[in-house]
């Protein structure tokens, strides 16, 4: 009995992710917006800083937002295509700005990941 193997190569993608000091693992890996450690159990913005961006980015009491902060929302509303909605007060952890019409890119619990623009946050301690 003869068996057929077909072997099929594959090139190899050498991608640089932006390295962070606390996190010096080689698994590191993209997910969407987020860079993730599996080994640190953690996940930032892959754009570290607001040079990237146009403009800086601001809540609704005009203070800075930068990556990494953690918000909470001032208004309520629905989520599109969902029957969940967004309260007053929810806090969210570790943000992420983009260059987008909504600028602030997180995870919410419940809701799992969502746009907010800024105008409709605001920053607060954790």
């Amino acid at each position: 009995m003869l068996v057929r193997l077909t072997l099929i190569f594959v090139d190899v993608i050498t991608v640089e992710l932006p390295i962070r000091l606390e996190c010096s693992s080689a698994l590191l890996y993209p997910d969407g917006d987020f860079l993730v450690c599996p080994e640190g159990a953690s996940e930032w913005c892959a754009t570290e800083t607001n040079s990237i961006l146009g403009e800086d980015v601001k809540n609704a009491h005009s203070i800075l937002l930068q990556n990494g902060d953690t918000i909470s929302v001032i208004k309520y509303f629905n989520v599109k295509d969902s029957s969940s909605a967004v309260k007053v007060g929810t806090k969210v952890k570790n943000i992420c700005l983009v260059d987008d019409d909504h600028d602030t890119d997180c995870r919410m619990d419940n809701v799992g990941a969502i746009k907010l623009k800024s105008e409709f946050v605001e920053k607060s301690d954790v």
